[in-house]
């Protein structure tokens, strides 16, 4: 079983080498995916799976993380505003346990404002509801991927 965490610097112990990371909002009906560089420089959207039985979400997941020479897994962790865990944090936990089998480290980030975020962005670059609704999971994914990144690598100096 793979580390499943909320410390970034534990997370980055276990990538001494750094490596190219995967990023998921994890939705009730879909998975954002998103994707850095080995170096952990930028991270940019992929593609969203519509979620179906958890097992051949897997499957899928695992092809994709193969496929790209993924070496460490970050998912959004919906937390209230308050920071306090909710229903929903609650299943992107097990969802990261559930992954843990695959053999990468997982590191559970912080993901309050990234949907608001990167909606907000998209209606300012006046996108159709239509192309918002096909956007959002992966952009998403990206948003929540950079900032954990971006504290990986502040975590480094």
């Amino acid at each position: 079983m793979a580390l499943v965490t909320t410390d970034r610097f534990a997370f980055r112990m276990t990538l001494p080498q750094g490596g190219r990371l995967i990023g998921m909002d994890v939705g009730t009906k879909t998975i954002g995916l998103a994707l850095c560089d080995a170096s952990w420089s930028i991270a940019s959207p992929a593609h969203t799976i519509t979620r179906g039985k958890f097992s051949k979400d897997k499957m899928t997941l695992a092809a994709f993380m193969d496929q790209q020479q993924v070496k460490g897994i970050v998912i959004g962790l919906p937390l209230n505003l308050d920071g306090t865990g909710s229903p929903r944090s609650q299943s992107s936990k097990a969802f990261a346990q559930n992954l843990a089998d695959l053999g990468r480290p997982v590191l559970l980030w912080d993901e309050r404002w990234s949907t608001q975020a990167v909606t907000r962005t998209l209606l300012e670059a006046d996108a159709s509801r239509a192309r918002r609704d096909v956007l959002v999971d992966k952009l998403a994914a990206s948003y929540i991927l950079q900032g954990a990144i971006d504290g990986l690598v502040a975590g480094m100096e």
